[in-house]
């Protein structure tokens, strides 16, 4: 199994857990630079609000800072985001197989009055 940096994920997973965050980020992943300022006309929170939040991702690797003069210029980073998925598609590998070893198991061992998938009744008299 791939070895992951379990402080990096968790940096991330705590960074997206936040809906504001979220926001942020889908904006910046339209692409370019965009200002502190104009990152945070669309939410009602205050300026060093927004700031804490750009914190937390540039904390996580998913968020770029840069300074002209006195603008803050930020721009996103995928990197992490990829890690994260890859960490996801690996268990999702697992619960997958799984799912299908149980389906397999209670097909095999499923009697045959019993429903079917699809909530059909087999082998079994109607009632009256």
């Amino acid at each position: 199994m791939v070895k992951y940096n379990d402080a990096a994920l968790d940096r991330v997973f705590a960074a997206l857990a936040d809906p504001t965050r979220r926001a942020i980020v889908a904006r910046l992943a339209r692409g370019g630079e965009t200002s502190v300022g104009e990152l945070g006309a669309p939410f009602a929170i205050s300026g060093p609000a927004v700031t804490k939040h750009l914190k937390v991702l540039e904390a996580a690797g998913l968020v770029r800072r840069t300074r002209e003069g006195r603008v803050h210029r930020c721009r996103f980073d995928a990197a992490p985001i990829g890690d994260a998925a890859t960490w996801i598609e690996t268990y999702r590998r697992l619960w997958e197989a799984q799912f299908d070893r149980l389906a397999a198991y209670l097909e095999k061992t499923q009697p045959a009055n019993e429903e079917k998938s699809d909530g059909r009744r087999q082998d079994r008299p109607r009632r009256r």
